[in-house]
């Protein structure tokens, strides 16, 4: 029996062993396999994906709304309307996390007083994201608003009577962040298990990382009315 009878040969097909037939007289067939193209391939591989809540606040004096409230008095009606479209964030990732800072333009409206107060209420966000190293991309889908709330803060009791100095101003954002790599593979191969990355040395420690995002310098402006509303407004 030949070794021709067990090994294909011919360069256009890959090398495939034949099964025993059983029999030492009549030799086995080849199981002749057309040869896959072993082209490299650059892809995206994700290291995570996750949805977030970005929750800007701050606390503001009721008397920086123009608001004079005796202890016991009735809080006039307020509204708050995020500006979706000024909103500023920086983003960067970190060994195992990634951290998102900013602030969201907003317009502060009393009932009774005819000019609205414009404020920025800052956020930021620490996401574990395991496996992430600093030179991978971070890609964000759109904000949206998923609830915007008020709240009083009690500053003192007198006699039983609660007085009101601040509110609580706090919206809340949703949305998805996923961190990818690129990686080469093959183009043949059955799965993704065996993919190199192309930068062998992107996850090794180093000095630690120091970034000062840049001020706009311009104060946010007045919010136009929105086209519909963005989200529930509670006042408790």
């Amino acid at each position: 029996m030949r070794f021709d009878d067990f090994w294909c040969r011919d360069d256009d097909f890959e090398f495939a062993p034949c099964d025993r037939c059983g029999s030492t007289e009549s030799p086995c067939r080849c199981n002749r396999r057309p040869r896959q193209p072993d082209h490299e391939v650059l892809v995206n591989k994700v290291v995570c994906s996750k949805q977030v809540q970005k929750v800007a606040e701050a606390i503001i004096p009721l008397t920086a709304l123009g608001i004079t409230l005796p202890p016991g008095g009735t809080l006039p009606l307020i509204t708050l309307t995020p500006n979706l479209a000024g909103i500023v964030q920086n983003s960067t990732i970190l060994r195992d996390e990634v951290v998102n800072t900013g602030y969201v333009p907003a317009t502060i409206t009393v009932a009774g007083i005819a000019t609205p107060v414009s404020v920025s209420l800052p956020f930021q966000q620490h996401t574990p994201c395991p496996g992430a190293c600093p030179e991978d991309t971070l890609t964000e889908a759109p904000l949206e608003v998923e609830s915007i709330i008020i709240q009083p803060i009690p500053l003192a009791v007198v006699a039983g009577t609660v007085g009101v100095a601040s509110a609580l101003f706090k919206v809340i954002l949703r949305t998805t962040i996923t961190v990818t790599r690129p990686v080469v593979g093959k183009l043949n191969q059955k799965d993704l298990s065996n993919l190199c990355d192309v930068n062998h040395h992107r996850c090794e420690a180093g000095a630690p990382r120091t970034i000062q995002f840049p001020l706009t310098g311009a104060a946010p402006g007045p919010t136009p009315p929105p086209a519909a509303a963005s989200g529930p407004t509670e006042t408790e």
